[in-house]
Formats: C-alpha cells, structure tokens, sequence
C-alpha cells in the first residue's frame, strides 16, 4: 500500500531533481562564459603588466644612476626579475593570429633586458658614458614595447571579436533558457501536484459529503473509495462506522420506547406508592418518636445520638413547613445548624464549616429553605467526592439597602457554562442521584417572586480554588 507519506516523499524527490538539474545547467553555463572571459581579461592583463613593468624596470634604473643606493639596486632587481617572470608567460598567449607580434614583443623584452644589464654593469664600472648609451637603449625599446602593446592589444579585440559576440549570445541564451527552464519546471511541478492533490483531496472530499449526510441523519448512503493509501483504510472505517451507528440508532430507539413505557409504569406506581405511604404517616407521630429515642439515648447517656436525634427532628420540622411561607435569617439559620449538625455527624472531620451573621441581619425575611439547598449542594459537589473533605464559610453581613449572604467553598469550583445556567434559572442535573430537597433553580426562581427583582444572585468561581455564591437581597425586615 503506498501511504501519503511515501506519496509526499516521492513529491518532494522528483520536484528536488528538476531544481538541481535546473541549477547545474545554469551554473554549467554560467561557468563557461565565466571561464571564456577570464582568459582574454588574463591575456589583457598579462599584456597589459608586461607593458607596465618594461616602464617601471626603467625608471627604477634610473633612480639607480641618480641614487647609487642598495635600496634603488634592490628595486631594480626585483622589477626586472618581474620582467622576466612575465617575458616568460607571454608563451601560453601564442596563437596563430599573433604568433610574429609576440615573438617580435619577446625579443623587444630580451633586447631591453640585456641593454639595462649591461648599463647597470657599466654603471657600476663607473664608465658613465656606455652605461648612459645602454640606458637610453633600453629606455627606446621600452617605448617600442608600450607601442607594440597597444597593437597586441587590438589584435587580441580582433582575434576575439567573435568570442565576445558569443559571451553576449550566451548571455542573451541563458535569460531565456531560465525563462523557458523556470516555465517548464513550473508547468511540470503544476501538473504533478494537481494530479497529487486530486488523489488526496477528492476522497475527502466524498468522505466529507458521506459526513455531512450522516449528520443529516442519512444512514443510507455507501461510502465508495478506491484508493491504494491511508484514506481507503478512513473511508472503510468510516463506512462501517455508518453501519454500526445506524444499527445502535435503531436499537436506542427501540430500547427508549421500552423504558419511556417503564419508566411511566414506575412512575404511576410511585405516584401510587407515595399517597399511599402519605396517608400513612402522621408527622406528629414521627416527631413524637424522634423526641422519644432522643430522651431514651440521653437517659442512657448516649449525649451525641441524643443530639442528633434532636437536629433531625427540628430539621424535619422545619422542611415540613409550607414551601410558600416566609421566614427569618435566624430561623434559616437554625435549621442550617440543624442540617450541618447531621452532616457533621456523618462526615466528621471532612467537612469543617463557619457561620457568620451579623445581628441586624437575623430579622430579615425571606423565602423559606434558602439557605439549606446551596449548603447541601456544595457539600454533593465540593467536600463529598474528595477524601481531604473541604471548607464551608456562610457570611451574612447588612450594606445598607441590601443585605448580602455569601456561601463559599473551596471545592473544584465550577464550569463557566454551569454557572450562567445557574443564574438563569435552569435545572441542574443531579450528583449520582442526590440532590437537594428543592432544587437551585426553584430557590432562585422564588427568590426572584419574593422579591420582585432578577438581579438577586452571583457566582464567583475559580478552578481549583473553589466557589462563592453571593445572594444580594433587598431589606425586608420580620417581626
């Protein structure tokens, strides 16, 4: 099977030999006219030093016969030496168009070498009228030698009046070799990845169109690809996931018929059920009987049972209040203490709570069982999970017109979307099947009556910091 990797590999392959062959044809021809122009420079430059030095062999000698000095000897020997080392390259300049002009420069060259030798050895013999007669001997061949260098000179431009016409017909052909080259690599490189891509993109394409259809719930329509890479392999596996889905929809909607019947007949027996055990129970009775065994565990000297006997009584005297009567801060508080009395009891050192009202607040009223359901549903989501337990803070404090209650925790805290469908109002759904006796989202519902306002609570939370919910209420003061 050839996998897109190996197929994007083979891409990259072809598309790096075209560029280097691309590049060492440019650079094969570049060399060349680069090559064919240093020649003739070096001929030029050659000629051209070999001029410079037959003057400056001159001059040195000179300033010898004017400064008998070991400094101006030295200068002259050595530019003659120069001479020589050039007289000798003049060889590799023969052709068969200057073949007499360069022999003829060569033997200008011996002719002034042998004259300056001569003067400098009679100068030094101190016969200054032969070394005088050399000199200008050789001071006359040096002005031959310029002359003849000038006409070496355009002899090379006509002898390689055609190479240069050619370096320039090269040129011309390389701009349009690389724009001929440039637009054929380019055209090559177009088709080869229109075809790659056109492998890749329209079998994802025909999966996208499948996907779109399945998310129609269109179950019907085959998936048909064929290709010999990874995206075959997708589109079967994709196929067969259409396959099983449309099977597992099937059967859900079988199985949610079956338990939409259940759970109606579980519902009608539970309906039945409750009236049934409604009609039985007496809340005196059971009032009297939790008072009874908490008498009976004080007696035998059971003080905790005899305690939490009692704040199970109260609280349930308390829940069994009206849901549409109002009460007071320190009632609401009370039966708090109550609840987080049993769940101290059950929780013991996991859970550690605070209470914190100020005085002036604990006349004011509000809706009933308020406060209990916040309480009970930090401890469901931030203490109860977690085997270190955690913190609950209730603060109640007056500001004027309001009066602010704050229940805090420091819990996991909770999602940003969980929050804004808390304050909308919105039911929650329940911790593994606990919940609250009321929920949130009929607290806020009937805070929002009671006091005729929605701006009426606030959710501060911070991952793994924990949560704050603050209920601002209007002042309303009870008897």
């Amino acid at each position: 099977m050839k996998t897109i990797r190996n197929k994007i590999i083979f891409l990259f392959a072809v598309i790096w030999i075209m560029i280097s062959l691309v590049w060492l044809l440019m650079i094969y021809s570049n060399q060349k006219t680069i090559e064919n122009y240093n020649e003739i420079l070096h001929r030029y430059l050659l000629i051209k030093e070999v001029s410079q030095l037959s003057q400056d062999s001159i001059n040195a000698l000179n300033h010898y016969f004017i400064n008998a000095a070991a400094d101006s000897k030295n200068e002259y020997l050595v530019l003659s030496g120069k001479l020589k080392e050039s007289q000798e390259k003049l060889i590799g300049l023969r052709n068969q168009n200057n073949i007499i002009s360069l022999m003829n420069y060569d033997n200008m060259i011996k002719s002034q070498l042998e004259s300056m030798e001569l003067a400098a050895s009679f100068f030094q013999k101190r016969n200054d009228t032969k070394a005088s007669f050399l000199f200008n001997e050789a001071a006359k061949t040096s002005t031959y030698i310029s002359e003849t260098t000038l006409l070496l000179i355009n002899g090379e431009l006509e002898t390689y009046v055609n190479l240069y016409k050619k370096i320039i017909q090269q040129s011309k052909d390389s701009v349009l070799l690389s724009f001929l080259t440039l637009a054929s690599t380019s055209f090559t490189i177009l088709l080869i990845f229109f075809k790659f891509s056109n492998e890749i993109t329209r079998p994802i394409v025909t999966l996208t169109a499948a996907a779109r259809e399945i998310s129609r719930g269109n179950f019907e329509q085959s998936i048909t690809i064929r290709t010999n890479d990874e995206i075959n392999f997708l589109a079967s596996t994709f196929n067969q996931m259409r396959i099983n889905l449309k099977k597992l929809i099937a059967e859900m909607q079988i199985k949610a018929k079956v338990e939409r019947e259940l759970q109606e007949h579980k519902l009608l027996l539970k309906e039945s059920e409750l009236k049934t055990l409604q009609s039985q129970i007496n809340p005196h009775f059971l009032f009297n009987t939790l008072n009874t065994l908490a008498k009976k565990a004080y007696l035998e000297n059971a003080k905790e049972t005899s305690n939490l006997i009692i704040s199970v009584a109260d609280l349930l005297r308390y829940n069994l209040k009206s849901m549409d009567n109002s009460t007071t801060i320190k009632n609401e508080i009370k039966g708090l203490e109550d609840y987080l009395t049993i769940q101290k009891a059950r929780f013991e050192e996991r859970v550690q709570y605070t209470i914190d009202v100020d005085e002036e607040c604990l006349s004011v009223k509000l809706p009933s069982l308020t406060l209990q359901p916040f309480v009970e549903n930090a401890l469901i989501h931030a203490i109860e999970p977690f085997p270190e337990g955690g913190d609950i803070a209730i603060r109640i404090r007056n500001q004027g017109i309001q009066n602010i209650i704050e229940i805090e925790d420091n819990g996991p805290g909770i999602p940003h979307d969980t929050i804004q469908s808390i304050i909308k109002g919105e039911p929650q759904k329940e911790y593994k099947g606990q919940s609250t006796g009321i929920g949130i989202h009929n607290v806020i519902r009937r805070l929002r009556l009671f006091y005729g306002i929605d701006d009426i609570i606030e959710i501060e939370s911070i991952v793994n910091q924990g949560t704050r919910i603050i209920l601002r209420l209007p002042e309303q003061k009870g008897d």
